[in-house]
């Protein structure tokens, strides 16, 4: 994973340098996201979940995917955004993290993929600083393709943050 802290070389900083990459981009509401293509295990469409009693609101359950059982985060929930119904166009992608020195599996449900981006480090911000009150430690940097942003997120820290990480343990 990239550094925070970086090194400046030509006037580039070589922490953002090592975060160009390939991208999966997906919208939640009206905003763009983005998180590293190599996260991502596979891509599926909506499919009922299996609700797990006493979990956070923002964990839906789980999953059978192909034998393996998947908790599921609804991501609007997690960001505290408002919940929306369920389209044609709302999916599952399912994402591999680390923590604690193993891959942990998880599905997160987003309203729709858009595409893979290719993005350059030259195309890639710092993180803007909104004050101490919020966290942003979870987002890679800021996206700019042409004239819109995407939110690049460090998927890792979105989800060991959470209780996700936890539910299987044991």
């Amino acid at each position: 994973m990239a550094e925070r802290v970086a090194k400046k070389e030509g006037g580039e900083s070589r922490a953002l340098l090592e975060r160009e990459g390939k991208y999966l981009t997906f919208v939640l509401a009206n905003e763009e996201f983005g998180l590293e293509i190599l996260k991502v295990r596979e891509i599926i469409g909506y499919i009922d979940v299996t609700s797990v009693p006493q979990t956070p609101g923002y964990v839906l359950g789980v999953i059978n995917l192909r034998g393996q059982v998947i908790p599921v985060v609804d991501l609007r929930a997690k960001f505290g955004m408002e919940l929306a119904e369920r389209t044609q166009e709302t999916c599952i992608i399912v994402v591999e993290f680390e923590q604690g020195g193993r891959q942990i599996s998880t599905g997160i449900v987003v309203d729709r993929v858009s595409e893979v981006l290719d993005i350059a480090g030259e195309n890639i911000e710092e993180t803007p600083q909104f004050g101490s009150s919020v966290g942003t430690d979870y987002i890679l940097g800021i996206g700019k393709i042409g004239d819109t942003v995407k939110i690049l997120l460090d998927i890792d820290k979105v989800l060991c943050n959470s209780d996700v990480a936890g539910m299987f343990e044991g």
